[in-house]
C-alpha cells in the first residue's frame, strides 16, 4: 500500500470502527482496571491529549516517541508522545494535541491532519485523562526537542508493532518502594515503553492488523 492508502485505511477506522479499551489489554499491567471502569469513581481528574504523528520515510511507515528528562515526578525518564495536559485557553483538546506537539518537538500546528482519535487513557498516578490523536503529515520538518520537557525525540518504524517480540515482560521498581512483576511493554528502538504510552500503541498495533 502506498502511505496514502494506508493513511485513508487508518482515518476511516478510526472515525467508523475503532478497537476501544479491550485493545489495550495486552499492555496493561496485571490487575489494573480498564479506563472506563476507573473514571466512574475518578474525582478531580484532569484532561491532557497527546499527538502521535505519522509520516513516510522510504515507503515506511514511521512515526514517533519523546522521552521525558529526570525529574520530581511519576513520569521522570519515561517514553511518552508529544503531548501534555489541556490548559484553560485550549478551545478543545485536539487543539491541545496540536500545540503539545509544537511545543515539545515543532511540529507546526497546521501541518497536522487530524486521522482520529484512538480510545482515552486514564492514569490514576497522576489523575489525568489522556485523549490520543491521531496525525499524519506529507512531510516531516527538522524535529527541535523542547529543552525543557524532551530529552530525547525517537523515530520508530510502526511494523516492529507487528513483530512477534515486539512485546516483552520485566519487572519493575517505583519511587515509593513498590515493585511490580511481568509488567508487559513493547521493545522499541532500544526503550522500555509502557504505561498508557504502551496501551495506546496495543490499540493501534489493532488498527494495524486491520489495513
Amino acid at each position: 500500500m502506498t502511505f496514502s492508502e494506508r493513511i485513508s485505511a487508518l482515518r476511516n477506522i478510526t472515525t467508523n470502527n475503532l478497537p476501544g479499551e479491550q485493545a489495550h489489554s495486552d499492555l496493561m499491567p496485571v490487575n489494573r482496571p480498564f479506563s472506563s471502569q476507573v473514571k466512574m469513581n475518578a474525582q478531580d481528574f484532569r484532561q491532557s491529549a497527546v499527538a502521535m504523528v505519522l509520516y513516510e520515510d522510504g515507503n515506511e511507515l514511521m512515526s514517533l516517541l519523546i522521552q521525558r528528562p529526570f525529574y520530581e515526578g511519576v513520569h521522570s525518564r519515561q517514553i511518552a508522545f508529544p503531548g501534555g495536559k489541556r490548559d484553560p485557553e485550549d478551545p478543545n483538546i485536539e487543539f491541545t494535541a496540536r500545540r503539545e506537539c509544537m511545543e515539545e518537538v515543532a511540529i507546526p500546528m497546521e501541518d497536522l491532519s487530524l486521522l482520529g482519535r484512538l480510545t482515552d487513557v486514564y492514569i490514576p498516578t497522576s489523575k489525568f485523562i489522556v485523549s490520543p490523536h491521531l496525525f499524519a503529515v506529507d512531510s516531516l520538518p527538522d524535529l527541535i526537542p523542547d529543552e525543557r520537557e524532551v530529552d530525547e525525540i525517537i523515530p520508530f518504524n510502526v511494523s516492529r508493532l507487528l513483530e512477534a517480540d515486539s512485546i516483552n515482560y520485566t519487572d519493575m521498581n517505583f519511587g515509593n518502594g513498590f515493585k511490580q512483576k511481568n509488567v508487559p511493554y513493547f521493545a522499541i528502538e532500544d526503550k522500555i515503553v509502557w504505561g498508557a504510552t504502551g496501551m495506546i500503541l496495543s490499540e493501534f498495533r489493532t488498527i494495524l492488523r486491520q489495513i
